[in-house]
């Protein structure tokens, strides 16, 4: 046990739902005959879920502050269907209606954050407004009727990257190439990570141990890489989730080695602390919101892609499916506590359970009800963890801001 907490870097409940969403996939695999761990499975899987964890990006850090946004499935739905009926009513470049889209995201999240910040309005009341405004707005402006996406958006809502070069891997060389890429970059991480901890007071990670895991990792990776990579002809790593990897990327570095990711867990752990210490409290809430409805516009985007049109049921629930990502994640109820990537993994907890049962054939209704079920189990687990003074589910996973509040 010792040597394996050495190699894992920590406590080995941090990677508690980590460990899960392992044992969840090798069950539905074992459960659906295969079906599971397939390319074209994990390519579906990973293109139809990118929208739901591009919210739960920005969800996550309204969580951290405290506040709850009921919007953002309506804001997505809106912004999507305005870029639809703009290329289409107007004739104007797909970019443009992007980029109109995208405008719409940010002017909703300003609105939001106004009433919070300047107002007094809690999150919940003002996004609820919002939900509503925005659900009406979709069925106004579409009357009731599907609108077509212009043809380049569906590259970046279902496209795959590209093929090049030689075929003698046998697979898709692009998706060669970006898993070589996470491999060399994870191994450098922890080298550095490594030669910092020699000035360390806490002691130095054993050197095999950093090689044994950058090995786990390899092959981790190199597998994926190989699933998604070694699909039918035309196929790849989808560009959805080159997009999600690219804001995961991203988004783990604002809230992580940024003035502002710090202002955000400092607001939500302690906000009259927070500002006493200099944080513009009012500023945080603002951009905080802002940003969760740009994203909103974002998924959208890359919704409306891949279903090639823009419907006026599009955004219903999706706000719940982010929000129960990010507390599967171990983000705390009270704010100030999550991290980027456990939120990731909480989100395909929750893809790879929407998928799982439907290779079992189980209706929409009982999904509901098993999803409902798993994310009061996570919680629960959780809240119990923290209460008898253990780490949080993962919480700390990959360290961070969070980690070190947890460990306070």
């Amino acid at each position: 046990m010792k040597y394996i907490k050495q190699v894992l870097g920590g406590d080995l409940r941090q990677y508690t739902m980590v460990v899960a969403l392992g044992l969840l996939i090798l069950i539905f695999n074992v459960i659906s005959d295969g079906r599971m761990l397939t390319s074209s499975n994990f390519q579906n899987l990973l293109s139809g879920n990118a929208y739901v964890l591009v919210l739960a990006l920005g969800m996550l850090m309204v969580i951290v502050i405290g506040q709850i946004d009921l919007s953002v499935g309506s804001v997505a739905g809106f912004a999507g269907m305005v870029m639809a009926l703009v290329a289409k009513n107007y004739n104007v470049p797909w970019w443009v209606a992007v980029l109109i889209a995208l405008a719409i995201g940010i002017l909703a999240g300003a609105w939001h954050g106004f009433f919070l910040s300047q107002l007094g309005i809690p999150g919940f009341i003002t996004t609820l407004g919002g939900m509503m405004i925005f659900r009406g707005g979709v069925i106004w402006i579409s009357r009731s009727i599907s609108v077509p996406a212009p043809e380049e958006l569906k590259w970046f809502g279902a496209g795959y990257l590209p093929e090049w070069g030689p075929s003698f891997t046998g697979m898709n060389n692009s998706t060669l190439v970006l898993g070589l890429i996470g491999i060399v970059c994870f191994a450098v991480g922890q080298i550095r990570k490594y030669n910092r901890s020699k000035n360390s007071p806490v002691g130095v990670t054993p050197l095999w141990a950093v090689v044994t895991r950058i090995a786990l990792m390899t092959v981790l990776i190199g597998y994926f890489t190989y699933l998604f990579g070694s699909g039918r002809v035309g196929t790849s790593f989808p560009v959805p989730g080159l997009i999600l990897l690219l804001l995961t990327i991203i988004y783990h570095i604002i809230t992580q080695r940024t003035k502002f990711g710090r202002h955000v867990y400092a607001v939500g752990g302690n906000k009259a602390a927070a500002a006493l210490s200099g944080v513009n409290v009012k500023r945080t809430y603002f951009l905080t919101m802002m940003n969760m409805s740009f994203l909103a516009a974002v998924a959208g985007i890359l919704f409306v892609g891949r279903s090639t049109a823009a419907g006026p049921a599009d955004g219903t629930s999706w706000e719940m499916d982010a929000i129960a990502s990010v507390f599967i994640g171990g983000a705390a109820v009270s704010g100030g506590v999550g991290t980027i990537l456990a939120t990731i993994v909480g989100g395909m907890v929750m893809a790879v359970l929407n998928n799982g049962l439907m290779l079992m054939g189980v209706g929409a209704d009982k999904t509901q009800v098993i999803k409902g079920f798993v994310l009061l189990a996570a919680v629960a687990f959780d809240v119990y963890n923290k209460k008898t003074g253990k780490a949080s589910i993962i919480g700390r996973l990959f360290g961070g801001n969070e980690a070190k509040k947890t460990t306070k």
